[in-house]
């Protein structure tokens, strides 16, 4: 199956040297026992020629907000639409996982708690309890029409999403892991409004486990499940 990342965003250099950009951590997560990847740098303006182009779309993180005013998002938003109309799965992770549900009718903004840094623990339907890394202040605050919730904690009420068979989407980040977080911890520092606590947290708890390997494979069954002929 082939998969089209839509970088929304790119790493910075000191992360891209350690860790690589979005398209290398996908492909360290899902692996390419079951596909192969085309990345297209739509923060940059250069989407793919049609919405079928890939069998599937990733749709990364990004530096920028879903409601903001940059150029590649009404684009984006376009492209999303299209492709839902047209049955071509997608996933979206952080804010993916916004885009989508503000282009599907959703409502995103900032959230009222704050900065979610580190490693979270999420109630997820069919999975239990499980771990992944976070880094986002933006959240999905109204779903859109067709959207259900299958993951959530105290701080996050919609943090995986499935709209059918078309979207499967996630606030947090089963690919970055604690290397990586403690990376951006020492980088970001200062940087923003990041409160000191929480950030000193994230680097704590950087070490320990996450469930990455098993959000692999629920991304890996979401594009692989049969569904409707186009």
């Amino acid at each position: 199956m082939r998969i089209g990342i839509l970088q929304c965003g790119h790493t910075v250099p000191e992360i891209q040297r350690n860790h690589g950009n979005f398209p290398e951590m996908f492909e360290r997560l899902l692996g390419t026992e079951h596909f192969t990847y085309e990345s297209f740098d739509v923060e940059g303006m250069t989407f793919p020629e049609t919405v079928t182009a890939c069998d599937g779309w990733l749709l990364s993180g990004s530096v920028h907000a879903a409601y903001q005013d940059h150029a590649f998002i009404p684009t984006l938003k376009a492209f999303i639409q299209e492709a839902y109309g047209a049955h071509v799965p997608m996933v979206g992770i952080c804010f993916g996982h916004q885009i989508i549900a503000q282009a599907l009718g959703g409502h995103v903004e900032k959230f009222g708690g704050g900065w979610m840094l580190g490693l979270k623990e999420y109630d997820f339907d069919g999975l239990g309890p499980v771990r992944q890394n976070a880094w986002h202040e933006d959240q999905v605050l109204r779903l859109p029409e067709g959207a259900v919730c299958v993951a959530s904690n105290a701080d996050c009420a919609h943090a995986a999403l499935v709209y059918d068979t078309r979207a499967f989407t996630v606030q947090f980040h089963p690919e970055f892991d604690g290397d990586l977080i403690f990376d951006y911890v020492r980088l970001r520092r200062g940087t923003k409004d990041y409160p000191d606590d929480r950030m000193d947290l994230a680097a704590r708890c950087s070490d320990e486990d996450h469930s990455n390997a098993i959000l692999a494979k629920k991304i890996t069954d979401f594009f692989l499940q049969s569904r409707p002929s186009r």
